[in-house]
């Protein structure tokens, strides 16, 4: 019986702390058109987010615009690099 309970807490250890590094193994990926970046619960400003989409997109001279938020564990941050700066929300006429 000790050997299945310590087979069973070594699983969940090992669960626990894979699902505690998935950003570390599945990180932010760009190029020079945009990309994605793992969305989790401790980015609740998304400063950091922003930070990485405008350096990844400046490295190629262009500016970033976030274009979606799915904020659920395993989705992601949407952005786009585009060579023109980003406009306000609304258009002026």
């Amino acid at each position: 019986m000790k050997f299945y309970n310590a087979a069973a807490t070594a699983t969940a250890l090992g669960l626990l702390l894979a699902s505690n590094t998935a950003e570390a193994w599945m990180g932010p990926r760009g190029n020079d058109t945009g990309g994605i970046i793992p969305w989790y619960p401790g980015r609740e400003a998304m400063a950091t987010a922003r930070e990485y989409a405008k350096s990844e997109c400046a490295f190629w001279g262009k500016y970033a615009v976030i274009t979606s938020v799915r904020r659920s564990p395993g989705d992601y941050i949407a952005y786009r690099c585009q060579f023109d700066p980003p406009r306000g929300r609304y258009r002026r006429r």
